[in-house]
């Protein structure tokens, strides 16, 4: 193989995560072995997708929760703008609610922060070849939920939520409001905004509208 060969073959990638150190190890990491070429970094939404503009990367990297948006919400985005692009979610999050939704707006691979080196180098090459990549314990759990089907109790979908915040997340994604949630619940509308404010914290997700389309990208707020 010719040296234009392998340097074509080496995936151009875009990280983004809001946290600077955490960039900088990763661009470290990935470029260590020349597997990669990181050609861009954001911190935000927004610059997300003037990146990729701007670059046109073949693999991006991105993490769940940004100061701006949903990394679900960004991958959508991508989807639709930028169709094929392969997108790598690299997140805290290790719920399958996050899971499933990820999946749902498109993305190719699924890996929970902690993992090597390695594995992340070899499932940005796995993607931006056309595969798809999840860590071991991802991939046993989505087979899993795509054997018992797509609709699952909130709960189980979104562990951190205490069971009430589950019984209000599956009312936001019905569309409900907090005065109506509360008359369903029986309970005050301060209390209702006490739980919203903590499932926005849980899910990551700063707006209703980004908690709604989370809870219905894992098959809640179907009306009976």
């Amino acid at each position: 193989m010719s040296q234009e060969d392998e340097d074509a073959a080496v995936p151009r990638v875009l990280i983004v995560d809001d946290h600077p150190l955490f960039r900088s190890g990763l661009k470290a990491a990935l470029e260590s072995t020349g597997g990669t070429d990181v050609v861009a970094e954001a911190a935000t939404a927004a610059e997300a997708l003037e990146a990729v503009a701007r670059q046109i990367p073949d693999v991006v990297v991105m993490d769940l929760a940004l100061p701006d948006a949903s990394g679900i919400d960004v991958t959508r985005q991508l989807s639709a703008l930028h169709p094929g692009l392969p997108v790598l979610m690299l997140t805290m999050s290790d719920d399958d609610g996050s899971l499933l939704a990820a999946l749902q707006a498109g993305a190719r691979g699924y890996l929970v922060k902690g993992a090597g080196a390695g594995e992340v180098l070899h499932a940005v090459r796995t993607v931006a070849a056309g595969g798809a990549v999840f860590g071991p314990q991802t991939a046993q759990r989505l087979t899993a939920l795509l054997r018992e089907g797509r609709r699952h109790d909130a709960e189980q979908l979104f562990p951190a939520l205490t069971a009430r915040e589950a019984e209000v997340l599956e009312l936001i994604a019905r569309g409900l409001d907090n005065h109506r949630i509360a008359r369903q619940l029986v309970l005050s509308e301060k209390t209702v905004r006490n739980h919203v404010t903590h499932i926005f914290d849980k899910l990551q997700v700063t707006t209703r509208a980004e908690a709604v389309a989370r809870a219905r990208d894992a098959g809640l707020g179907d009306e009976d």
